[in-house]
């Protein structure tokens, strides 16, 4: 297989990374800012799969509106024609060789939801462990960029082992879930709490008796200390630890 020296010196950097050890939501993000590089890619995302509330949750993003992935996290994931398809074939797979772009082109999935972003060409891996899904990354190109190709799919599959050892490795060093409510103070975990009830931050600031600013500075720690980017992700949190 050839690789050229720009590939050679993304693979090395991928390399690197995935020996470090970094928490799972670090790892998936800085290896999503070098696989763009190593695919000369547009767009990343990167999910994990909760089997238990049969949804993708624990988003990491690059050159993507957030108020988009919104949408895909609330409704188009439960409308998705291509990335159950992807997941279950446990290699890195073009999103062409599960559905031909003429079908895909027809779908609201794609026009309502991957065209917003500019996403037209995508590769996927799922990384797992027996039946347990640790994490994917989600590589897209402009249209203008043209498909991947098999080149592109043997790279990806390079980096898979590596990829997930070093998640199974941030799994199983991370701090224990029945002790993770410790890392919060209990002003944030009472924020935490009215989150995972559905309550808006006005909601939350009445019914705490602080103002909504406030309830913005706790809500940015509680993101940071449970690592998680959204609100569906503070309740999937504290859901699994109790």
């Amino acid at each position: 297989m050839y690789l050229s020296a720009d590939e050679h010196r993304a693979l090395a950097t991928c390399f690197s990374l995935l020996a470090e050890d970094l928490n799972e939501r670090e790892l998936r993000d800085r290896i999503g800012r070098t696989v763009l590089d190593l695919f000369r890619a547009d767009h990343f995302a990167s999910y994990v799969w909760l089997g238990d509330v049969c949804r993708f949750d624990g988003c990491v993003s690059l050159h993507m509106d957030p108020a988009n992935l919104g949408r895909y996290e609330t409704h188009y994931q439960y409308h998705d024609p291509i990335t159950f398809l992807l997941q279950s074939r446990r290699h890195a797979t073009l999103v062409s060789e599960v559905i031909p772009r003429r079908e895909l082109l027809k779908t609201a999935f794609f026009n309502d939801f991957l065209a917003r972003d500019g996403l037209h060409w995508g590769i996927n891996l799922h990384a797992f462990e027996g039946d347990e899904a640790l994490g994917d990354l989600r590589v897209w190109r402009g249209r203008s960029r043209g498909d991947f190709a098999e080149h592109d799919r043997q790279l990806l599959n390079l980096i898979e082992p590596a990829f997930t050892a070093a998640l199974r490795r941030a799994r199983r060093t991370r701090q224990p879930a029945e002790s993770a409510d410790s890392e919060l103070s209990p002003r944030e975990l009472a924020v935490a709490r009215c989150v995972g009830r559905g309550l808006t931050d006005k909601q939350i600031a009445r019914e705490l008796g602080i103002s909504a600013p406030s309830v913005r500075t706790y809500l940015r720690r509680v993101f940071a200390k449970l690592e998680v980017t959204r609100r569906s992700g503070i309740a999937h949190a504290l859901s699994v630890r109790h």
